[in-house]
């Protein structure tokens, strides 16, 4: 279905990353469609963004120390380095806009139609979550003028606040038409994959990635909280849903080429059974595992569900590629485990579950620590410690499901262990942290631990935002920067990645000059 809209992407624009018609006829072959419909989109699109976050994750996690270079295995440069060109992660930019074409479509089509109301705010809603991971990782991007297809074929950019300032107004006007839409149909399972139509769950989607807009937006540089966030917060009350639950899709996966897990396909194994370069050559930081076998915090249930050989699991440092780097262990990746070992374990739990897992969007944690956050920031009502707790509770929860979305074990009860088995420290005894300052790294640190390499650019947006989780020194347990850094930056980290090239040669008049990967920070990077 997505060759009706993709002809005219790559056939006239290229790599420009910007919109194509989806409904032009340009298609003359009597064997293939020329016309599709929002229920046939719907499904793909969703299934490309869950993708899309397997590359996104990449990208972040390499940066804030979730993941990091397996001795052994070279062509790493710019990773070490941070020396980044316009030919780097340009898959992120490119990627982004071809999905946002596939939203366009469904929101274009169902437009005005009270049957088709739901795929109207589902379309906005999702082009809102996808355009704050552009914005996020770029700053200023192309929108107003985007996604026009051949009446604007090079865009103009947007500033980032505007964008965000905008896809606020477009959830809430997708949350107005879930609640005020008595003629629309139910959107099926199969089109829906990954809520199955239950448009209260798409509501709490729709709030929670608000929330996460309003909280970024508030660290922006200045003394003072924009008006436009302390107005958007204002329209949050106590009965305001958010989600509870992940956001997980999944469209059916299967163990054959092609229609297994992204993220499983990527960094485990293939169909075949072939293990996965990318999980061969990469395994966990010191610094990041400091946060579970006792340097930093203790966190036995955790770790055991995530690293493999747990708490003896090979670890490295971002940069040392000598015979000092440790490898991966032989026949399987070095975070994997659970309740079996090897290529053959497919129904397990922890970050890669098995070959038909689905695929999270959002962790119902972040939704809870985005909230412990606005309380305590005095943005919502309510106890920011009971939301905190409950946060530190849905990373259990998150990672004791099995393959089939299945919670093993006490995701509830482990969690107070895990509080009990750190009685000092702040950054898991809420009651310890007695300024805001302290409560905001409590709230952050976890969330860095809850998003360890699930979603890795969201980490890296929260410490570009915060500084949090707290890095000093050089130490591999004190800093997750490389040790082949050139950032000239005190934290010897970067700032961002860089436009992709695409833009400087397809949209050369409006494609942002004298971009730093040190110095040229997103609007809501605080330092």
């Amino acid at each position: 279905m997505r060759k009706i809209y993709r002809r005219f992407l790559f056939g006239v624009m290229a790599l420009a990353a910007v919109s194509c018609d989806s409904l032009l006829d340009i298609n003359e072959n009597p064997n293939e469609a020329t016309s599709s419909s929002p229920q046939q989109v719907l499904p793909n699109a969703l299934t490309v963004t869950a993708a899309n976050v397997v590359s996104y994750n990449d990208y972040g996690s390499f940066i804030t120390g979730y993941i990091v270079n397996a001795g052994g295995f070279g062509g790493w440069d710019t990773e070490f380095t941070y020396g980044y060109t316009t030919a780097d992660y340009t898959n992120l930019w490119a990627n982004t806009y071809d999905n946002l074409t596939d939203y366009q479509y469904v929101e274009d089509a169902s437009k005005g139609s009270g049957e088709l109301a739901y795929y109207n705010a589902i379309a906005k809603i999702m082009k809102a979550y996808n355009f704050q991971m552009l914005v996020d990782t770029y700053g200023n991007v192309p929108y107003t003028r985007a996604l026009q297809g051949a009446a604007s074929l090079t865009p103009t950019y947007d500033t980032g606040e505007a964008i965000y300032q905008d896809l606020i107004v477009k959830l809430d006007s997708a949350v107005m038409l879930i609640n005020n839409s008595p003629n629309a149909n139910s959107v099926g399972a199969s089109s829906d994959v990954m809520f199955g139509g239950d448009m209260d769950e798409w509501e709490r989607f729709a709030n929670t990635i608000k929330l996460r807009l309003l909280v970024r937006a508030s660290m922006r540089p200045g003394s003072t909280v924009p008006a436009w966030v302390t107005t958007g917060f204002s329209t949050f009350t106590a009965s305001t849903p958010f989600l509870t639950d992940d956001a997980i899709v999944n469209p059916g996966y299967t163990a054959s080429a092609g229609k297994q897990n992204p993220q499983w396909n990527t960094y485990h194994s293939t169909a075949a059974g072939a293990n996965a370069a990318a999980g061969r050559s990469r395994i966990p930081s010191r610094f990041i595992f400091s946060f579970y076998n006792g340097t930093k915090l203790l966190d036995e249930g955790r770790g055991e569900a995530i690293y493999r050989n747990f708490p003896s699991t090979p670890v490295n440092q971002l940069g040392i590629n000598d015979d000092s780097a440790p490898t991966a262990p032989t026949g399987s990746i070095a975070w994997y485990t659970g309740e079996g070992e090897g290529l053959d374990a497919e129904n397990t739990t922890g970050i890669f579950k098995g070959r038909t897992m689905g695929q999270p969007l959002m962790l119902a944690a972040e939704s809870y620590f985005l909230q412990a956050e606005a309380i305590t920031r005095g943005f919502l009502v309510g106890n920011a410690k009971a939301t905190f707790e409950s946060g530190i509770t849905a990373s259990f929860r998150y990672l004791y499901k099995d393959v089939n979305g299945v919670v093993t074990g006490n995701p509830t009860a482990d969690a107070a262990a895990y509080i009990a088995a750190n009685p000092t420290s702040h950054l898991v005894n809420f009651d310890l942290a007695d300024t805001q300052a302290k409560r905001v790294e409590a709230i952050i640190t976890q969330k860095y631990i809850a998003l360890n390499f699930i979603h890795g650019h969201e980490a890296w947006n929260e410490f570009r935002r915060t500084g949090y989780p707290s890095i000093s020194g050089t130490g591999a347990t004190s800093t997750f920067a490389s040790v082949g850094s050139t950032s000239p930056r005190a934290d010897r980290l970067p700032t961002r990645i860089l436009y992709p090239n695409s833009e400087y040669s397809l949209n050369p008049n409006n494609a942002p000059s004298g971009i730093n990967q040190f110095t040229t920070r997103i609007f809501w990077d605080a330092e």
